[in-house]
């Protein structure tokens, strides 16, 4: 690319943020940097240096050492919102909750689709394609619930396997992770002994497997507390909702809810998210995908063989920019009638195209220890046992999901389902498997027809 189509590029990744993200998640939670230019002297040298830091499934994506344009953003593992003491340590925790809802839509041609979300089925195709060694018992619908009782359980799925949804920054430094695609550090008792002096600043508490498990509940308080909170005062635009309850609030497949049916509870308490918290809004952004992608990709298809037809139209139709609010205006027709226009159909890629950047975003959560009379109203704090924390939250990864992901991304979700259909589901029926138990012998009951 020639330096003019970098810097449009970026200046495009700078609107999208400024200009619609911000309106769907508020101003405190998006930081959309901004543009700035660097000597390439410079670039070349840091490129040299942080090539042997990269982890090696980056290794075949290039720095741009050429154009010297560059995207300056803030360190989201610092507190964002509030100006605080810099030589206070600072704890942070880096959550990419992935999709929060299952489709609702009646283009969704398999049953499943509608009873198991896509990240529990997407789990088995990752492991079984070498991608992870097991799947993770995490589900984003638990996380998503507003019910504590999920959400515990939703974080500590997470920190038993982190895989790449769950990082924790120690003053900026990575703690806790996965740094590679095989190399997830699961050492809980390494992890407490970073976190100790955050949650129990003197040394009242033993060491051994009770810390450690105190200190990681502790943990998950905090996370869920921050979680749940509202550290913006603005609504986000005049976006009209998406109604949460066209969807089913639980997944088949959650270890949570599986361990309900184990225990004779057939039904998952769903307490919903406050309206103004961070993973709300996300939920929100996340489900303007109304249509799925089966009843998404026909529409796709009639704007390509529009600009197929009239490609000059690509410029007026905005779907490579500019981001702007005339951009945004378009996002909020919300109805699903189509009149068979090639403005509906587009209407409904570009929600699509949001609502896939919503539901691969990553949540930042920053916390440093503050004492009790430096808590004012200012600022939000939460509290544990023994200690009390100022925090803030971020949203990053909002870098619009490109027009011609969209094939791929209807394949993927086929891949996604059938490898599910053959190999899980088959073994998972309940019904099947009410019918006998581990290690017992089983006995094959056939039933007249």
């Amino acid at each position: 690319q020639t330096s003019e189509e970098i810097l449009h590029h970026l200046q495009n990744i700078v609107d999208f943020g400024k200009h619609v993200m911000k309106q769907f998640f508020g101003e405190n939670y998006v930081h959309h940097g901004e543009i700035i230019q660097l000597p390439l002297d410079f670039v070349r040298q840091l490129c040299l240096k942080i090539q042997p830091e990269r982890p090696e499934s980056r290794c075949d994506k290039d720095m741009d050492t050429l154009s010297g344009y560059a995207m300056c953003l803030p360190n989201l593992t610092r507190l964002q919102t509030y100006r605080f003491v810099e030589h206070r340590p600072i704890l942070c925790i880096e959550i990419k909750p992935k999709c929060g809802f299952i489709p609702f839509s009646s283009h969704v041609s398999q049953e499943v689709k509608h009873k198991v979300c896509r990240y529990c089925m997407h789990q088995h195709l990752k492991v079984a394609n070498g991608k992870w060694k097991r799947p993770s018992k995490y589900c984003p619908l638990d996380l998503f619930s507003g019910n504590k009782q999920r959400m515990h359980f939703a974080l500590k799925s997470l920190l038993q396997e982190a895989q790449n949804n769950l990082k924790i920054f120690k003053n900026g430094e990575l703690i806790y992770g996965c740094k590679d695609d095989q190399d997830c550090v699961s050492d809980w008792n390494e992890l407490a002994r970073h976190l100790k002096p955050f949650f129990f600043p003197s040394n009242g508490l033993v060491s051994g497997p009770h810390c450690t498990r105190t200190i990681v509940k502790e943990l998950i308080h905090v996370i869920t507390m921050a979680l749940l909170s509202s550290t913006d005062a603005c609504r986000a635009g005049d976006m009209k909702t998406v109604p949460i309850s066209q969807g089913r609030s639980y997944c088949e497949a959650s270890a949570f809810n599986k361990e309900l049916i184990r225990n004779g509870k057939h039904k998952l308490e769903s307490s919903g998210l406050p309206r103004g918290c961070l993973l709300y809004k996300t939920l929100q952004a996340q489900m303007l995908d109304m249509l799925d992608i089966e009843g998404l990709y026909p529409l796709y298809r009639r704007v390509e063989q529009y600009l197929e037809e009239f490609p000059e139209e690509r410029s007026t139709l905005q779907i490579d920019g500019p981001y702007n609010e005339a951009f945004y205006e378009k996002l909020l027709d919300l109805s699903t009638e189509d009149d068979g226009t090639v403005a509906f159909a587009l209407t409904k890629v570009q929600q699509y195209r949001i609502a896939m950047t919503a539901k691969d975003c990553s949540i930042m959560i920053a916390l440093s220890p503050c004492l009790q009379d430096e808590c004012s109203e200012q600022r939000p704090v939460v509290l544990t046992s023994k200690s009390r924390f100022t925090f803030s939250v971020s949203v990053l990864d909002l870098d619009l999901k490109p027009y011609e992901s969209i094939p791929h991304q209807y394949k993927l979700d086929g891949k996604i389902v059938n490898y599910y259909l053959k190999n899980v589901q088959a073994k998972d029926d309940p019904v099947m498997s009410s019918l006998f138990t581990e290690n017992e012998d089983c006995t094959l009951v056939l039933h007249k027809v």
